[in-house]
Order: C-alpha cells, then sequence, then structure tokens
C-alpha cells in the first residue's frame, strides 16, 4: 500500500510540474519582435528569450526578417504589433529621420556597463563588426590603404564590396584621407578617382563569403572583407589597421505601448549581460556593446574581437549622419560608376 502511495504521489508531482510549466507558457506575456532571422534569431532564443520566459514570463516571438520597410508599413498602418528590428547604422538614422522610432529611455531601460557609442539617442548597439582589409599570405602585406590600393607596388587583383558605404570610404583613403577625416565625412571626389584608377583590377563581391573564397582560390590577392569571415582562415591574412568600425542595432517602433516597452526594456537589459553575450558568441563572432565581455573570454578570441582595446584604437566609425544626410548623391555617383563598368 505505501508503495502504491509512494507511485502515486511522484505521478502526481511530475503531473503538477508539466502543468505548472504549461501554465507558464500559456500564461506568458508576449514580446514581438522582428530580426534577420538564421543563426542570429537561434542565438536570440537560446542566449535571451529562453531565459526572459525563466524569469520574467515573457514570451519572444520572432518574426524575421524586419528592417526599415517592415517599420514604416507598422507606423502607417498605425497598428504597432511588433516593438523593435535590427537593422544597420543608415537604417537606423534613416528611421529616425521619418519619425519611425521612439528614442531609447536609457535611465529606464538601466543597462549593464556598455561602450558609450553603443548608447544612441535612437538605438540599442546590439553587436559590433569591421570592414577591413585582407589579402593571401603569400602577397606582399599592404601597411594602410594606400598600399591596399596601389596596384603597381602591390600588384594583384583587388576584391571589393559592391555595396558603396562598405567600399567608398576605403577608396577615399586609397587617395589620402586619413582615417580621422573619412570618421567625419568623405571626399566622394577622391573616393571615385581611386576606383576608376583601380577598376580594371577588380572583382566585385555581394556575398560575405566571396572575399576569403576568392582570396584562396588565387583570383585575387587583396580583398576589403566583413571581419568575422577572413578571420583565422587558412592561408588569408588580415589587419583591423585603418578598419571600419560599425554596429548592429536595435529600433524600437514609436507608438509602442507601456506594456511593451516594459518588456522590450527587460529584454534589451538581458543583452547587456557579458555572460549572455559570450552565448551569443556560440552562434555568431560578433561581440557585443559589454566592456566586460573581454574580461571572461579567452586571449585568442579576445583578438579577434574588433572591440578589444588594441584592435579598436586603430579602427574608425562609421559617420551615420553623413551617410543619411548624402544618402541622395551617393546613390546617384555609385550607380553612374556602376553603369560604365
Amino acid at each position: 500500500m505505501r508503495k502504491s502511495l509512494g507511485n502515486l504521489s511522484w505521478v502526481c508531482a511530475v503531473a503538477m510540474t508539466a502543468w505548472s510549466s504549461q501554465a507558464v507558457a500559456q500564461n506568458a506575456k508576449e514580446l514581438h519582435i522582428m530580426d534577420s532571422g538564421g543563426e542570429y534569431a537561434d542565438s536570440l532564443d537560446k542566449c535571451v528569450n529562453a531565459p526572459l520566459l525563466k524569469s520574467d514570463g515573457i514570451k519572444v516571438i520572432q518574426e524575421t526578417p524586419g528592417g526599415y520597410a517592415k517599420m514604416a508599413a507598422q507606423a502607417k498602418s498605425g497598428v504597432i504589433t511588433n516593438t523593435v528590428t535590427d537593422g544597420p547604422t543608415g537604417d537606423m538614422y534613416r528611421q529616425a529621420a521619418e519619425g519611425l522610432l521612439e528614442p531609447i529611455d536609457w535611465a529606464k531601460l538601466n543597462p549593464e556597463p556598455m561602450f558609450e557609442e553603443a548608447k544612441n539617442p535612437n538605438g540599442f548597439g546590439a553587436s559590433y563588426y569591421s570592414t577591413i582589409m585582407a589579402w593571401r599570405s603569400d602577397a606582399k602585406p599592404p601597411q594602410n590603404f594606400v598600399d591596399f590600393f596601389d596596384t603597381e607596388k602591390f600588384p594583384g587583383k583587388r576584391a571589393l564590396p559592391d555595396y558603396p558605404e562598405f567600399v567608398l570610404a576605403f577608396a577615399a583613403m586609397g587617395d589620402g584621407m586619413t582615417p580621422e577625416e573619412v570618421s567625419k565625412g568623405l571626399d566622394l571626389d577622391r573616393a571615385f578617382k581611386t576606383l576608376e584608377r583601380v577598376k580594371n583590377d577588380v572583382i566585385w563581391w555581394q556575398s560575405g563569403a566571396q572575399p576569403a573564397q576568392l582570396l584562396k582560390d588565387n583570383e585575387v590577392q587583396y580583398a576589403i572583407a566583413w571581419s568575422g569571415r577572413v578571420l583565422g582562415q587558412e592561408g588569408v591574412s588580415s589587419t583591423y589597421n585603418q578598419g571600419m568600425l560599425d554596429i548592429s542595432w536595435w529600433t524600437v517602433a514609436k507608438g509602442i505601448t507601456d506594456d511593451q516597452r516594459d518588456m522590450l526594456y527587460k529584454w534589451l537589459r538581458l543583452q547587456t549581460n557579458a555572460e549572455v553575450q559570450k552565448c551569443l558568441l556560440d552562434f555568431l563572432p560578433y561581440p557585443g556593446p559589454s566592456p566586460e565581455l573581454e574580461k571572461i573570454v579567452t586571449p585568442e578570441v579576445l583578438k579577434t574581437f574588433p572591440t578589444s582595446a588594441e584592435n579598436k584604437k586603430v579602427q574608425w566609425l562609421m559617420p551615420g549622419q553623413w551617410w543619411y544626410d548624402n544618402a541622395k548623391e551617393v546613390e546617384k555617383r555609385w550607380n553612374d560608376f556602376k553603369l560604365l563598368q
């Protein structure tokens, strides 16, 4: 009889646990977000969304992809379903200028320590990445972008991004502009002068995986690439020197409710925790905004960070406002240039 009662107690306990878990899921408040999906969405599910559900009973619903167009559509309809989207620096400035964003109340959000530039009035700096120079390890190493664009002293083909925001500043530096100068804006005449000079030695890429492969296959000897795509690749050398440091942002939709904001700020604050950011690194090699993160990773991993003290000091930060202010002129001149290729 005692054995039967013991079994019955165990069955009841299991049933209560299952019921309790189901009840939490059913009663969870829902926070709707937009993001780029893929491994990034997977990383958020494991490192941010699951812990938030456990600690605060908030279930995060992800829609992919996000971006400017969906934020604009929400604002136009007046129905704000998704509270936030991820996106690049240029999108953040465009959304802000068009009145699509709610400024972030940083005092209310109360983050753990963050790099100051990641605390923008209109965006939460989620992760850092860099655009840098790379070359075949058996090629003559350039020291700067004047060298990089000197096809006589450094002969060979160049793989360049088929995106103006990721190549024009470096081209201007190839004509002698300094990192300090391009961090404030660039001289388009000097940028296109460089591209005209080297255009016959260029292979344009559109996918981030292409530069490393082009270098390995010896189709090009030099490349401008995203840091996470070339670091650690066999036979490929690279440097952060004169690299462009940039940030991927979370931007908050104008018109969210107080309840949505409270849930969102808990979700964002969790992402300022260094251990959470370390978890995110298991999926993608782009560090978050915590200066504490470098204390809990290995020296080998830290060397790859665009945000390490050594790497950060030799880079410059993308001037988002300049790119927004000059977007129409850049687009026209870029299209004119590409049409003649």
